[in-house]
């Protein structure tokens, strides 16, 4: 009796019977065999392979904060290269989500462009530990989770080396809390890239029910959709008032490789305007300061200081033409809706019998919590202190993002797909009914 193996159910001894739809449905990929006189590649350590993977991944995003930085602090007399890497040290922590605690109060406005850059990287680091160890096609939910948290152990420990070194000469930070941080953000982004690696992604996605999958599918498309008409409103904002962002970054008077880094430092926070932008289209709006809003129905703000982002905030509250922006978010919805129609109706094809309604609704219902459990997560990590004073309070609400997405996603995704599947025709309606064919009249006789 050839033995079971549970991790390797690709393997031949080892399949179940109710394994074989998996295998058909996400087939192995091919590796070739080594050639006549070579040796079967050699697997590294783990780690080793993970220590590489999370030193890399952790140089290749702080060498652009090291470069941005020195650029802003170029015309500096008193600046000197260990200040402007530890600097830049304290910047790369902040990407990653740990405040640093200053003179001024807590400074912990992440900028997203540099985070979005460190899990991707991370996700990066999980493919090459788990192509490392072996586990490549392999379906192994346990080599995943295996080559995923020995990349966190490994940022966990060089994110507590960081912490240290920028509190040995400038602001406090906590060593337990950039560890802790650390591990929970490299060990979800390499789980990504270990889950795919592994092939562990196709075995899920053939075990989750339908509408659960076609749920999920339609509100990252709708989450995105509100993020892109986001993005635009906002560089509409920002080129509306580009003469205002130019006087404030000549206002700094460093230097033309100055404001080139002023520049940079304003591009790394353009996916946070984005996400307030997308809130800003919602309704809820956001915060710049305590006891301040900014929504489509008010705009409370005050003095502000002198960021160049800052310079595309609305003057007043929503009149005119702009009104119709209120209905970009219901029309995100109603896009999904119909996409999913349609992509259903597709699937069936022409010879099958017409969705049932209940089939079509229930994943267009579900797009809408997906949506908002996304964008409310996107709000949380967008916003964040700026100090202690009035600026302590910068950002959207994610709870309220969240519940207002949520609902009009909902709403717009039952919408579009019922529309869509009411007005187009069915494929079989389409065709000519068929004639009995006539007897034969030599039969009659």
């Amino acid at each position: 009796m050839s033995p079971v193996t549970p991790d390797h159910p690709s393997r031949p001894g080892g399949v179940r019977a109710d394994d074989r739809s998996v295998e058909r449905a996400a087939p192995r990929r091919r590796v070739p065999a080594p050639r006549a006189g070579e040796s079967p590649r050699r697997r590294a350590p783990l780690p080793v392979a993970a220590g590489v993977a999370a030193g890399w991944a952790a140089l290749t995003s702080y060498l652009p904060v090291a470069i941005v930085l020195g650029l802003v602090q170029l015309g500096a007399d008193s600046t000197t290269l260990s200040g402007t890497l530890r600097t830049a040290l304290a910047g790369w922590l902040v990407g990653h989500g740990v405040p640093l605690h200053t003179d001024a109060g807590p400074f912990g406005l992440a900028p997203l462009a540099l985070t979005a850059l460190a899990l991707w990287r991370l996700t990066r680091a999980g493919v090459h530990v788990s192509r490392a160890i072996g586990a490549r096609d392999s379906y192994s939910p346990r080599q995943a989770l295996i080559a995923a948290g020995t990349v966190g152990l490994a940022y966990a420990l060089l994110g507590a080396l960081a912490a240290v070194l920028v509190g040995a000469g400038g602001p406090d930070v906590s060593p337990v809390r950039a560890a802790a941080t650390f591990a929970v953000a490299a060990t979800l982004a390499a789980l990504v890239g270990a889950t795919r690696t592994t092939a562990v992604t196709r075995l899920l996605s053939t075990r989750l029910p339908g509408a659960l999958r076609d749920a999920v599918r339609t509100g990252l498309v709708a989450a995105l959709l509100l993020l892109g008409a986001g993005a635009g409103a906002a560089g509409l904002a920002v080129a509306t008032g580009g003469g205002d962002a130019a006087d404030m970054i000549g206002a700094y008077q460093t230097g033309v490789a100055g404001q080139a880094g002023i520049t940079l430092v304003s591009m790394a926070y353009a996916p946070n305007a984005a996400i307030w932008s997308t809130s800003y289209l919602l309704g809820p709006g956001f915060a710049v300061g305590v006891d301040t809003a900014v929504r489509t129905s008010e705009v409370s703000v005050g003095a502000l200081p002198a960021i160049p982002l800052l310079a595309g905030l609305p003057r007043g509250p929503v009149d005119g033409l702009g009104a119709l922006l209120l209905a970009v978010p219901v029309l995100a919805g109603m896009v999904v809706g119909w996409l999913l129609a349609r992509r259903m109706a597709r699937l069936a094809g022409p010879e099958q019998a017409p969705q049932r309604w209940g089939g079509l609704l229930a994943p267009a219902a579900l797009a809408g919590p997906v949506a908002g459990v996304l964008l409310g997560v996107a709000a949380a990590v967008s916003g964040g202190p700026l100090g202690a004073g009035r600026l302590a309070q910068v950002g959207p609400v994610a709870w309220q993002v969240g519940v207002v997405t949520a609902g009009v996603i909902t709403a717009g995704a039952l919408l579009g797909a019922a529309a869509t599947r009411t007005l187009t025709r069915s494929p079989r309606g389409n065709q000519p009914r068929r004639r009995d064919p006539e007897p034969d009249r030599r039969d009659l006789s």
